[in-house]
Formats: C-alpha cells, sequence, structure tokens
C-alpha cells in the first residue's frame, strides 16, 4: 500500500512540475488537518510520519497511559496499552496508530482539496517566478502539439505548457511536433491567480530580440535599433545606427556572407527584412525607410503634424508604394511621419504652363499615391 501511496505522490509532483518534498509537506499538512477534524480533542497529540525515501508512511495519536477508562483521544487504559506496547507503565506514553480509511469520504475529500488548492497556489508561484524574467524577452520552446481546426499550438518551455494562437503566428506557417522555434513574451495576465504566459511571432519586439541574439553589436550596445515597424509574414523595416563611427551599423546586422540576417530571416519563414541607417534628419530618414524604392525629395510639410511629401521617379511609385500600400505603411511607422508621396512627372509632358489635361492626369495620380500611401 505504501508503495502506491509513495508513486501517486510521485506522479503528482510531476504532474504538476513540483518537487516531491514540497507534496510530500502538503500532504502531511492536508492529513494533520483531516485527523485533527476527526480526533478533536487529540490535536497536539497527532504526528504523522512520510518519508519517500524509506517509504515510510505512519500516522499516530500520542496516547499517555492510565490505569482507568480514558476521557478522551489523548489517553489509554494500560491494558490495551500494553497489546500494542508490552512493558510499557502508567504515566508513560504510546504512539496509537491511525488507519486512513478510519477518516472516512468526507476526511479524505478536505484533504484532497487542500492539497488541491495548496498546489494551485505552488503552480501560480512557479508560474511566476520561472517567467517574471522573461517577459518582454524572446525565448526558445518545442511544439508538442497542433489543434488541427483552431491551429492552435502548444509548445513546451522548461515543462511548462504554453499556447501560441492563430492570431500570434506568422501568417502561412506551419508547425509539426517537435520542432523548435522561438516565440516573444507579451507580458503575463492573471497573476493573482492563474497565470497566463503571452506568447507571440507575430510582435515586432519578436525582430529585435533575434537581433540582439545574433548581432553581438546590438547585443553590447554598440549597434542600436532606434525603430521597428511590421507586417508578420511579409515585411519588417529595421532602423539602426552606430554609436561607434568605425563600426558600420548595417554591416554588422548583414553579417560576414550575410550569415547573420539570413538566420533571422530563416527564423521568420522568409519574411524580408529592410535594415535602414537611422537619421535625426527626418527627410533623409523618410527617404531611407522608403527603401528599396529611389527617393528624388522629401519635403516636410507640417513639423508638429509629422506629415511630408516625398516624390519619386514614376517607374519607382509602384514600389514606393508596395504592394496594397505595404512598404509606404511600413515606413510611415518607422519614421512616425505621415507620408504623401507622389510621382515626378514624364519628362516629355513637362511644359511651359499646365494644360487642363496635365493637371487631370497630375491630380489622378496624386489621389492614387495619397489613397495607397498615406498613414493615418
Amino acid at each position: 500500500m505504501n508503495n502506491g501511496f509513495f508513486e501517486a505522490l510521485s506522479l503528482l509532483g510531476s504532474e504538476n512540475s513540483v518537487d516531491t518534498e514540497i507534496i510530500v509537506e502538503k500532504v502531511k499538512s492536508a492529513l494533520l488537518k483531516a485527523i485533527k477534524k476527526a480526533y478533536p480533542y487529540a490535536e497536539d497529540n497527532i504526528r504523522v510520519d512520510i518519508d519517500p525515501a524509506t517509504k515510510k508512511f505512519e500516522m499516530f495519536i500520542i496516547k499517555t497511559v492510565i490505569d482507568d477508562e480514558p476521557i478522551d483521544y489523548n489517553e489509554i487504559n494500560i491494558d490495551e496499552a500494553k497489546t500494542i506496547k508490552p512493558g510499557t507503565y502508567v504515566g508513560d506514553t504510546i504512539e496509537w496508530p491511525l488507519d486512513a480509511a478510519q477518516f472516512g469520504r468526507a476526511a479524505a475529500q478536505s484533504a484532497k482539496q487542500s492539497i488541491k488548492g495548496d498546489l494551485r497556489e505552488i503552480n501560480r508561484e512557479n508560474i511566476l517566478n520561472q517567467f517574471q524574467d522573461k517577459e518582454n524577452e524572446c525565448i526558445t520552446v518545442t511544439v508538442s502539439q497542433v489543434e488541427p481546426g483552431s491551429n492552435t499550438v502548444t509548445v513546451i518551455y522548461d515543462k511548462t505548457e504554453l499556447y501560441l494562437f492563430r492570431n500570434e503566428q506568422i501568417p502561412g506557417e506551419r508547425f509539426k511536433e517537435g520542432d523548435k522555434i522561438k516565440v516573444y513574451v507579451t507580458g503575463i495576465a492573471n497573476k493573482t491567480k492563474k497565470p497566463i504566459i503571452k506568447i507571440s511571432r507575430a510582435h515586432r519586439d519578436l525582430v529585435k530580440r533575434l537581433f540582439e541574439l545574433e548581432v553581438p553589436e546590438i547585443y553590447d550596445g554598440i549597434v542600436e535599433i532606434k525603430s521597428i515597424s511590421r507586417e508578420a509574414g511579409a515585411r519588417t523595416k529595421i532602423a539602426v545606427c552606430s554609436r561607434d563611427e568605425n563600426v558600420d551599423a548595417v554591416g554588422s546586422c548583414i553579417g560576414p556572407k550575410r550569415s547573420r540576417i539570413q538566420a533571422i530571416v530563416d527564423e521568420l519563414r522568409g519574411e524580408k527584412i529592410d535594415i535602414i541607417v537611422y537619421s535625426e534628419e527626418p527627410a533623409e530618414f523618410v527617404a531611407r525607410a522608403l527603401a528599396p524604392a529611389k527617393v528624388i525629395s522629401v519635403e516636410v510639410t507640417d513639423e508638429e503634424a509629422k506629415e511630408c511629401s516625398v516624390t519619386v521617379p514614376n517607374d519607382q511609385l509602384s514600389l514606393a508604394i508596395g504592394n496594397r500600400g505595404q512598404n509606404a505603411k511600413l515606413a510611415a511607422k518607422l519614421t512616425g511621419y505621415k507620408i504623401d508621396i507622389r510621382p515626378e512627372l514624364d519628362i516629355n509632358l513637362k511644359v511651359i504652363g499646365n494644360t487642363e489635361a496635365e493637371e487631370n492626369t497630375s491630380e489622378t495620380e496624386e489621389k492614387e499615391a495619397d489613397e495607397k500611401a498615406t498613414e493615418e
């Protein structure tokens, strides 16, 4: 029976990621409460011994030996005492063994509920201790299960199950059991009850943490990430600058033979990454942010409202705006500026004085660019 008891303790500990020693203490405490409930007058004379090493599990009431009728559970007549401990005498104490079955269903249920409550608190504390310094950091997890319907992915981090929901995944990516992936811990919810660790692969700061992991110059603070904008699964723009004139910020991020940037692209399932040199000059920064498109000029039209007008070659207009306005939107988020992209007029249409046809053409092009590229 004891073997089964200790096997159950070990299983309970492993299922809840709790050391067996802690489980033993919680079980002992719960049993003491149950015994005290069954033997209310023996409160100070109850003892529970549980030792997983020796497989010892014993419960006693310490009784005083008397020569007449006992008045409560703390006393025992000498004749009965001698059947347990031969050679005992009046005034001596004996350990009167208890059987768990004596407590009945109610006592057992009370112990079980007490243990459950303690385990919930232990789990809460363990999870908080495990993840409190991981918040806003990147961790490596192992995929254990993918739900066919919802596509929710169950992952394991240091024996703890976490859930990567579909809206926090990179669009289009697929997982299989055993995959090791990097996720960004966006926060811990419900800290006072059952903590929920929120993780993401779509968050823009995942890219930031990946660069910190892959680029020593960023980790050491020589190269600084000034801003990031991202459309997960499609494109990321990252603005960097060097605090050392002898260190090339972009070159550091790309790495020898593109090894550093390629490692990040592979982790993000082929997502395109534009590395841009940051500039304190808004016009210059906006022009660089619209890469890979070439820019003719940038005019800051309202510094306070952060609005600017950008002129690009006619053949670069589509590239500057991007598919569904993606490039312009990412540039706007990266720089913090509302960007109005306008095409340069074709040289063959330039004449002294504007004709109505030219004005209509220009207005139409500008309207199209505004609709596609303006970032509210």
